[in-house]
């Protein structure tokens, strides 16, 4: 700072002014008016006002260093604001940027860049492309706009992005494989169990190509569709994934994808978790070897007859650390409504020695009662209606419905009779509470079902990536940008886990993605970005896990540029 003097030789009046930055000019700014020699006088007493004057600006000077004086900012009601600049932006996304750089994402992206020579910045792009993902997630064009409201805005054009794509679509095995090495200097990846689960995406398109086909949509929808792979370590942190056709299944999806994580990754010894779904033979057989192991849902119903017999036995019951032997028939409804008691057998199915674990929860039992309740509830109203049978539903209460040409009593009748198939509903609830897996581990049994304990964050992985990330519907039809696209999810569902696990676990997506997308910031020309949202728990951990504030009353351009290099500099 320094003191300036304006005016006459007889009438001067000095001011407290400092050079500042407004993007790439400099200007003048007073901090303060000291005022004419009388005003100045009447402050500093006996002193002389203009070795006062001197002193309390070098006092000024030395406060701001020290970030102990406050900014007075001055607004009027008579002044429009200045047309097309910016006044706010958001700040939230610098926490993602600092994992970004962790990962370091920049890195591949320059390796990359430096074997195709194109002119536009990858990593400027790419990094835009996630935090827009998480934050403000939609179409590319949308991302594109949207990521003008970050704090550090993009250096792009459009047309740059569709281009990066498909870079990024030829170097996707590249990009897995150097993400999931770096990631281990991040966080300590538990790949002693790797879980393993298909979905599909919508297309919001009529017409089928070569990629995305008409298939059975997870969302039961009439477009069609691409299926993606994924496999996750037992943290819930995705580790890869592949894409293929719509109409094909699932099944032989896994075994090629886990060949690419033994081949890319440098890793062959891990436990495999699957669903029935994908619990064929080839793919048990291909875990059975090679020191690998498998851990998978087993449909009781397709066991053999007297494996069934075994499974829905009342007798021959245990719970974990206990011999005492249980009944079914004989638990209490209420003492015993969170034990889960098991029994245990290995079997020889298509030449392949299993151990088969069966488990029976009252609290289980009672949660498929009341979703079968309410199936028969809605049942009832096609039996009432039989017209509406033809129409196809999403979850299916029309297998409960029966039609026929003779009545109850076994008389034949002159028109369809419509009525409730009771001898299905009997026949499911034969399974009420039972689950089942199959395993080639001689573990014990408490540590097999917790293994399969896990499983259900594979599903919430591809929950956060259709719901908060929106995935999908894809606005994209060639197959190398589409590819690409699945490579920046699955990417920010990487950070988003990392961000997650920094946090101990203890915010959920909603809240972790609604305070980042808050976090705005009003933009003071010349001092710096006054914080607008509301300072809660959540910023506070953000925070402190990240070793940055964004939260003071004000923070200096100086400051600022401090917390962008520390989120940068890994």
């Amino acid at each position: 700072m320094k003191l300036t003097c304006a005016g006459t030789k007889q009438s001067p009046t000095y001011y407290v002014q400092k050079s500042v930055r407004i993007g790439n000019k400099t200007t003048t700014k007073t901090v303060e008016r000291l005022g004419s020699i009388e005003e100045i006088k009447a402050r500093c007493g006996d002193a002389d006002p203009v070795e006062w004057a001197k002193e309390y600006t070098k006092k000024l000077t030395l406060a701001e260093k020290e970030s102990k004086q406050g900014i007075l900012l001055k607004y009027s009601a008579s002044m429009l604001i200045d047309k097309n600049v910016r006044r706010s932006c958001n700040a939230g996304y610098l926490f993602l940027q600092d994992i970004f750089h962790s990962l370091r994402l920049d890195k591949i992206c320059s390796i990359i860049s430096d074997k195709y020579k194109f002119e536009y910045d990858l990593n400027n792009i790419l990094s835009m492309l996630i935090y827009s993902r998480i934050i403000f997630p939609g179409s590319k064009r949308s991302s594109f706009n949207d990521s003008q409201k970050f704090l550090e805005q993009p250096k792009c054009d459009l047309h740059q992005i569709y281009r990066a794509l498909e870079v990024i679509s030829k170097e996707n095995d590249f990009f897995q494989s150097e993400l999931y090495k770096n990631s281990q200097s991040v966080i300590d990846r538990k790949k002693e169990v790797l879980y393993y689960d298909c979905t599909n995406y919508y297309f919001e398109i009529e017409e089928e190509d070569d990629f995305r086909r008409y298939g059975v949509s997870k969302e039961h929808r009439p477009n069609p569709i691409i299926q993606m792979g994924l496999f996750m370590d037992a943290d819930g942190i995705p580790l890869s994934f592949s894409l293929f056709n719509g109409n094909e299944n699932e099944q032989p999806s896994m075994t090629p994808l886990e060949k690419k994580i033994i081949k890319d990754f440098d890793t062959s010894d891990f436990i495999v978790c699957t669903d029935a779904g994908l619990s064929s033979t080839a793919n048990r057989k291909f875990n059975s070897i090679q020191g690998r192991g498998f851990v998978t849902t087993q449909s009781i119903k397709k066991l053999k007859g007297f494996l069934q017999d075994f499974c829905l036995d009342d007798e021959g019951w245990y719970l974990p650390g206990d011999n005492k032997t249980y009944k079914l028939n004989g638990l209490d409804e209420q003492a015993d409504y969170d034990k889960v008691f098991y029994k245990d057998r290995w079997i020889n199915e298509d030449g392949l020695e299993q151990h088969l674990i069966v488990t029976y929860s009252v609290k289980y039992r009672n949660y498929q009662r009341l979703v079968r309740e309410r199936q028969i509830e809605r049942a009832k109203k096609y039996v009432e209606s039989p017209s509406s049978l033809n129409r196809k539903k999403g979850t299916d209460p029309k297998r409960f419905v029966e039609q026929g040409h003779c009545t109850c009593d076994g008389e034949i009748a002159d028109r369809t009779i419509t009525c409730l198939d009771q001898n299905q509903i009997d026949e499911e609830a034969r399974y009420d509470g039972l689950y089942a897996v199959c395993t080639n581990l001689a573990y014990a049994v408490p540590d097999i079902i917790a293994i399969n304990t896990k499983r259900w964050e594979i599903e919430e992985c591809f929950r956060i990536m259709k719901t908060e990330f929106k995935a999908r519907p894809v606005y994209l039809s060639r197959k190398d940008r589409i590819t690409a696209h699945f490579t920046t999810c699955f990417t920010a569902l990487i950070i988003y886990r990392i961000l997650e696990k920094k946090l101990h676990d203890k915010y959920t997506c909603e809240e972790i993605i609604n305070t980042l997308r808050s976090m705005d910031m009003m933009i003071v020309p010349g001092e710096g970005y006054i914080p607008t949202y509301t300072r809660t728990d959540l910023t506070d951990a953000l925070h402190d896990a990240f070793g940055f504030r964004t939260d003071y009353q004000i923070i200096s351009q100086k400051n600022m540029r401090k917390i962008l290099n520390q989120t940068k500099k890994k």
